[in-house]
């Protein structure tokens, strides 16, 4: 149910305001001039705010102003009379959501009301997903393995720096390519990722430098490549190893010279993009064996960043599962469930060949299967390998 507040000095506006969003399923509080109208906006927090113009002691637009100050997310409905429109169309361009001419007419009252509504709940899902974005891409643990890549991160970040990621799988080699993009003077354009595995080697070289229409048999249409999708911004090579040595040449000239050309295309387009690879391949014993080109090597790896594999960072399993703890418990809408430390140590004993996936994977088994809270019989039951 929302919650309105209706701010008017005219008692016969509150009451007819009052009745009819009642009606309506809303819950409706009152303040009679702009002071006691602020002192409650201060005190609790409302959904949507009715708001007369002109009133004694503060106005509608000082309480609008002041009122953005304390919420600014709140929408703020301004009432006015027919002789205060150009004040109020004012009002709005100081940030109300609208205004309503008085006497309110009910059906324009009710969708103004609901666009609010609507506004005020796509406002607070962003805020939610953006939380739990950033949650999901916080880099967690204090070992000194990764405090040496947070420290490499904040040096490099702000300059366009290529950089090679290596590590095993699932250590998190895409979370420091998406902090290097978040902390990087690109931050405001895209990133683009590029799984070279799971690409086919023949559409590997329309998937990064796009295609136009004919140049082979299914391309019934032009199609923009990733380079040009990610220009301004960052695109992210993961498991830069299984590329074909034919697309590698292609992205050799890509780095060295700023330009890409489509297949069946002459033209050059030429793109800006900071490149960060990752791999969890040993692609110095792959040059060795002819898979990869050694001059892309050290093309992208003008920063190499090693990323543990968890094992070897045993004293962050704690604050990683405290970590997983908190997401999974959010997104299934239970309460985060507690580790007897007892349990906490089998788990940091864990071999964990899986790394930082298979800890989250584990975490979210143990919440599912266990009680309030997770004890060593659980890990013993649902994680450790039976014998």
């Amino acid at each position: 149910m929302a919650n309105i507040l209706i701010i008017d000095d005219e008692k016969s506006i509150r009451k007819t305001l009052t009745e009819i969003l009642s009606y309506e399923g809303y819950k409706i509080e009152e303040a009679g001039d702009g002071e006691e109208g602020l002192k409650k906006f201060s005190d609790k927090t409302y959904d949507v705010v009715l708001c007369d113009i002109k009133m004694p002691k503060l106005d509608g637009i000082e309480f609008l102003d002041k009122a953005k100050g304390i919420n600014p997310d709140v929408p703020v409905i301004m009432i006015s009379g027919h002789g205060n429109v150009d004040t109020a169309v004012e009002a709005v361009k100081k940030g109300a959501f609208d205004y309503i001419s008085k006497p309110p007419d009910l059906n324009r009252l009710l969708i103004t009301l609901r666009n609010a509504l609507d506004k005020q709940s796509l406002v607070t899902e962003t805020k939610v997903l953006k939380r739990k974005v950033g949650k999901a891409l916080e880099m967690v643990g204090n070992s000194g393995p990764i405090n040496k890549i947070k420290d490499t991160i904040e040096k490099v970040a702000p300059t366009d720096a290529r950089v090679l990621i290596t590590g095993e799988n699932g250590v998190g080699k895409e979370l420091v390519a998406r902090w290097i993009h978040e902390k990087s003077n690109r931050s405001s354009g895209p990133m683009v990722e590029v799984n070279c595995a799971a690409i086919p080697g023949e559409l590997i070289e329309s998937e990064l430098f796009g295609h136009e229409k004919g140049s082979f048999t299914s391309a019934v249409k032009q199609r923009i490549g990733k380079f040009e999708t990610a220009n301004g911004g960052t695109l992210f090579l993961d498991e830069i190893g299984d590329m074909s040595l034919n697309a590698q040449a292609k992205v050799l000239r890509a780095l060295q010279e700023g330009k890409i050309t489509r297949v069946g295309a002459e033209k050059d387009i030429s793109v800006d993009v900071r490149v960060i690879a990752a791999t969890n391949k040993d692609l110095l014993k792959e040059v060795d064996e002819k898979n990869f080109r050694l001059d892309l090597y050290h093309r992208l790896g003008v920063i190499i960043i090693h990323v543990p594999s968890l094992n070897e960072r045993r004293d962050d399993v704690p604050s990683l599962v405290d970590h997983f703890l908190e997401i999974v418990a959010a997104d299934y809408g239970q309460p985060k469930k507690e580790v007897d430390p007892k349990a906490m140590e089998a788990l940091k004993g864990y071999d964990w060949t899986g790394n930082i996936r298979e800890l989250r994977n584990v975490v979210e088994r143990l919440i599912i299967l266990s009680d309030k809270k997770i004890s060593l019989e659980d890990v013993q039951n649902y994680v450790l390998p039976r014998k």
